[in-house]
């Protein structure tokens, strides 16, 4: 029996380190402009949960959405990409 998660998940850079077992990731997405058709590049920032504290800035991860854990946190890192 296989189970289907309806989690969104993300890959992205890791901006920032610098709070307690929290990191920021940033998410770029490019979409194409709607009257001009050009491509667009847009990024949002995440605070993703990291509990082992081994990630460092610039590095990709992919963060996977989850309950909320503070009052801005709703996403966890669940691996490290190369």
């Amino acid at each position: 029996m296989d189970i289907t998660s309806n989690r969104k998940v993300r890959e992205g850079i890791v901006v920032s380190t610098k709070m307690n077992k929290t990191v920021t990731v940033k998410v770029e997405r490019t979409i194409r402009h709607p009257e001009y058709s050009k491509v667009v590049k847009r990024a949002k920032k995440y605070y993703a949960h990291n509990e082992d504290l081994a990630i460092t800035e610039g590095q990709k991860v992919r963060i996977i959405e989850t309950r909320p854990i503070s009052k801005l946190k709703r996403w966890r890192v669940v691996e490290v990409l190369v």
